[in-house]
């Protein structure tokens, strides 16, 4: 089962993806996808650790996600956005490339018997990025949430710490 929750930052992603895995196992796994990029991150980075308890098993993969996730889990990927920035950096910035190795991984994630929940950031709904890579970036993002959104069991959108139901 694959659920999509996207929505903005400090929208409320975090928490309700993790009430939702503790709702489905006793042992939900924690999927971190970043980089530490600076202290001001890692802080951040921190600040989500402690908001989990003793359940939860947190694992490390910055970009190939199907293969640290077993059959039977229920599994908690944060984030979308920072697991596109690895594909992103790394391809040199090209747009194609990167959706295109995404694409591949969601498809991946789909046929796996688990619970999949894929927390991701709705960036294109504020201001127009000012440089070339943030506007490439934000249409990356955007064609990769359109891509998890259609693969989805269910897709939650969350505004102001509100979930709304998309499907």
């Amino acid at each position: 089962m694959i659920y999509y929750i996207s929505g903005g930052e400090r929208s409320g992603k975090s928490s309700y993806a993790q009430k939702l895995a503790e709702s489905l196992s006793d042992t939900p796994i924690y999927l971190a996808t970043s980089r530490i990029w600076d202290e001001d991150f890692k802080q951040r980075v921190n600040r989500h650790i402690s908001d989990r308890d003793e359940r939860w098993t947190t694992v490390e993969e910055e970009k190939w996600l199907s293969n640290v996730i077993s059959e039977k889990q229920t599994v908690v990927v944060d984030c979308v956005t920072l697991w596109l920035t690895n594909f992103f950096v790394d391809t040199k910035y090209d747009i194609e490339k990167a959706l295109e190795i995404a694409k591949e991984e969601i498809n991946k994630l789909v046929k796996i018997n688990a619970n999949i929940i894929i927390i991701s950031n709705e960036i294109g709904m504020g201001l127009h990025a000012n440089s070339e890579s943030g506007r490439k970036f934000t249409q990356l993002q955007g064609w990769t949430n359109q891509h998890i959104a259609k693969l989805a069991d269910k897709a939650t959108f969350m505004v102001s710490g509100l979930p709304l139901t998309l499907k």
